[in-house]
């Protein structure tokens, strides 16, 4: 397939002039290897994967590293987590040497404690998400993000499949012992039909016939390796009872349709899990331009025990905050305003912009007014949003996909 540039790609380019190291971190078939190869095509490259291979690294890992000449690429290298020590040492002997090492790794959690461990302040640390649709308009709320779907969406359903059996089942048995595979598959597809919920581990554990720990468990591996992502409640108190546990999403809409068994947009629009879904979408697109822009994930959902809900809290620096509810419905009502309206009237200290982030339609305006002081946006509009644009309610449209893609 094409390659398709990283909005990533600038900062780890200015990372790679002052670090001795590199790690690109994020969940399997995200493009990091691709990535790195493209911005280094003179760099020696190693896939740390075959078990002779890792075993040789293992016997003797000093030996390993004299054959490598920089920069090189060292692919997958939490399955050699010992040659981390050996990393840092060569880096201390010669630390005004930069972007020698160039690293990359699936398990996050893992090769984050080993990162903490053995090369604080030696490496600069990334994380590359699935595409985002500010990188491409052919990213789609049915089929996601990932650059390989991306690539040939009609291969949609065999990628997912063959994504979930080898890769997501292996990952996780190489962090946990899970005996019965069966009942982890089960366990997705339960996630997928949860998507848009606050989050409630009792409930999920009870249909599955495993424990609430064992939940807890594989919820924090699908997190720290980039399969699903909770969004906290907003942490500030208005002076009212506040819902306080997480939202469920999965990362990529695509695999939560697969999970669905949702093939086709007809099908995804008549399905009772097209709002949430939808949402989720939005979700996952905030956390990727905040990667893409180099800060850290700041997402949270709003509920109270009155019924006032919104969607999602973005905090914009500089005392702003961004007010956001995700509506599939690409006709846009002043009554979807009324809740971001009625929170926005509880805040005090920070400046509150209000959005309706909707699925555009084929034709028409990509944003409008709501109603006074709410504007309606597309899912590409939250590029202005996130980068520090003001983005301001008018009559008439003031940003149109380059594409035309209804997401």
């Amino acid at each position: 397939m094409r390659f398709i540039p990283r909005a990533i790609t600038r900062d780890i380019q200015r990372a790679a002039r002052g670090f001795p190291a590199i790690i690109v971190t994020g969940p399997r078939r995200a493009g990091k290897t691709t990535l790195l190869r493209r911005m280094f095509p003179g760099a020696d490259y190693r896939l740390l994967e075959d078990p002779d291979l890792v075993a040789r690294v293992q016997s003797d890992p000093r030996a390993y590293l004299e054959e490598l000449r920089f920069p090189v690429i060292l692919d997958e290298i939490q399955n050699t987590p010992e040659l981390l020590n050996y990393v840092r040492s060569a880096v201390d002997a010669a630390p005004h040497r930069k972007g020698r090492w160039l690293l990359t790794g699936s398990q996050e959690a893992p090769l984050m404690r080993g990162v903490t461990e053995s090369m604080a302040g030696r490496a600069a640390v990334f994380q590359l998400l699935p595409l985002a649709v500010a990188e491409t308009p052919k990213v789609s709320l049915l089929k996601g993000g990932f650059p390989e779907v991306v690539g040939r969406p009609s291969a949609s359903q065999t990628w997912f499949r063959s994504y979930v059996q080898t890769y997501l089942e292996r990952d996780v048995r190489g962090i946990l012992s899970i005996r019965n595979l069966a009942t982890f598959r089960r366990f997705m597809a339960l996630l997928a039909s949860r998507v848009g919920q606050v989050l409630n581990k009792t409930d999920m554990a009870g249909p599955l016939g495993v424990s609430v720990p064992t939940v807890t468990e594989w919820l924090g591996i699908l997190e720290t390796t980039g399969q699903i992502l909770l969004v906290p409640p907003y942490f500030e108190n208005f002076g009212k009872r506040l819902i306080k546990s997480p939202k469920l999403y999965l990362m990529d809409s695509g695999l939560a349709c697969y999970l669905l068994g949702i093939d086709s947009d007809a099908m995804l629009r008549k399905s009772p899990f097209y709002g949430p879904v939808f949402e989720g979408f939005v979700a996952s697109e905030i956390v990727k331009l905040q990667s893409a822009l180099g800060r850290r994930h700041e997402i949270y959902h709003f509920r109270d025990q009155q019924g006032l809900e919104v969607d999602f809290i973005v905090p914009l620096g500089a005392g702003r905050l961004a007010l956001i509810e995700a509506k599939a419905s690409s006709t846009i009502r002043p009554s979807m305003g009324e809740s971001l309206i009625r929170l926005a009237a509880s805040i005090r200290g920070s400046e509150a912009s209000r959005f309706v982030v909707h699925r555009r339609a084929t034709h028409g305006p990509a944003s409008a007014v709501v109603r006074p002081g709410v504007a309606a946006l597309d899912v590409s509009g939250l590029e202005t949003l996130l980068s520090g644009g003001r983005v301001r309610p008018s009559p008439r449209a003031t940003h149109r996909s380059r594409s035309g893609r209804s997401f």
